[in-house]
């Protein structure tokens, strides 16, 4: 059976998935960091209030693109504007990167 939605649908499918991950976030220096835990060294997503590049961990865009059956491209695009709608800010520049380290110091 198939079902016919619109962009705008879809995109809040997705965003409502992104919404239920939970991601505990942190400010640190120039960075917003969207981690899976408060504790987590590995950040999900990382924005760069300076620059405006919002770097995006490789495993969180394959997880949406092979979930929703989407091309990567589209899975970093919705992803994009989700943040941008969390934060408030668009942004100049978004790219994949594996493995995104958090390191903070007290």
């Amino acid at each position: 059976m198939k079902y016919l939605i619109t962009e705008s649908q879809f995109d809040n499918v997705v965003f409502n998935y992104l919404d239920n991950q939970d991601f505990f976030t942190m400010e640190y220096g120039t960075y917003e960091y969207f981690l899976n835990s408060e504790n987590d060294e590995y950040a999900q997503i990382k924005f760069n209030k300076m620059s405006h590049w919002c770097t995006i961990e490789k495993e969180l865009m394959v997880e949406i693109a092979s979930f929703f059956s989407i091309e990567y491209h589209e899975a970093m695009s919705l992803i994009a504007k989700w943040v941008e709608n969390k934060i408030g800010v668009e942004f100049n520049t978004v790219e994949t990167q594996s493995d995104i380290i958090v390191r903070y110091f007290k």
